[in-house]
């Protein structure tokens, strides 16, 4: 592990990860829910933080039944109660291991930088199109470049949703994925199991569908990514990023 991911871990007993991406309707919070329910299935203390005022993730947290591990949620995208500090509403429990945070479409660029440096894990999901495709490499290249995500040891990796097999826009994103070096880490199946357990307030692991338990792996191979310290990005051309959003 490199000497400045050392230091940024040794203060952070949290593993802060944020689902994001600038284009809407790329699957953040399907991300961020599965996620953060699965977290909670292995027996982990697991925060969801929602910055999105359609507040997606508090429906389902607010949806999820009483007698399934907890999940801590917080909605970010609200000002503090009256006498209540932001420090205060942003607390988690002492035993947190996972903080998750789901994340609006857009961002400022004045800002970005803060963000890539206040987490530990940037996840951004991205749909096998050529809009999402071209969207996604000007996002990774703000990332990159204005957030400085390398200097702030930042991990980024990718998380395909709605894929099918050997279609040729899966094809084309790999490829392009491929030439950024940066991991895909999971890969969502185009499925309705992912809106039944979003609407029941459950990850899609949680559900009794037999067919819904193919995509447990999925979950599986993210979260030990998440755990493995040596996985990330590694270094690439600038100038191929600056090309390929021209």
């Amino acid at each position: 592990m490199h000497k400045r991911t050392e230091n940024k871990r040794a203060h952070c007993i949290v593993l802060k990860v944020t689902v994001m991406n600038t284009k809407g309707g790329c699957g953040k919070t399907t991300v961020a829910t599965n996620l953060a329910s699965y977290c909670a299935s292995r027996g982990y203390g697991t925060a969801l933080f929602d910055y999105d005022r359609q507040a997606s993730g508090m429906r389902w947290l607010k949806a999820r039944p009483s007698n399934l591990p907890p999940i801590h949620g917080v909605a970010a995208f609200e000002p503090p109660r009256l006498g209540i500090t932001r420090t205060w509403q942003m607390r988690v429990p002492q035993d947190t291991r996972y903080s998750i945070t789901d994340t609006p479409a857009g961002y400022a660029l004045i800002d970005i930088e803060d963000r890539v440096a206040e987490t530990d894990v940037i996840l951004i999901p991205v749909l096998p199109s050529s809009i999402d495709i071209h969207s996604t490499a000007d996002f990774i290249r703000d990332l990159l470049l204005i957030g400085k995500a390398r200097a702030h040891n930042t991990r980024l990796a990718i998380v395909t949703n709605r894929t099918r097999i050997r279609t040729r826009a899966v094809e084309k994103l790999e490829r392009f994925l491929n030439k950024l070096d940066i991991p895909v880490i999971a890969r969502i199946r185009d499925t309705q199991h992912y809106v039944s357990a979003y609407e029941q307030g459950l990850g899609v692991h949680e559900l009794n569908e037999r067919d819904a338990q193919k995509d447990c792996e999925t979950w599986t191979e993210l979260l030990n990514w998440l755990d493995n310290d040596h996985g990330g990005f590694t270094d690439f051309e600038y100038t191929l990023l600056q090309d390929l959003t021209a």
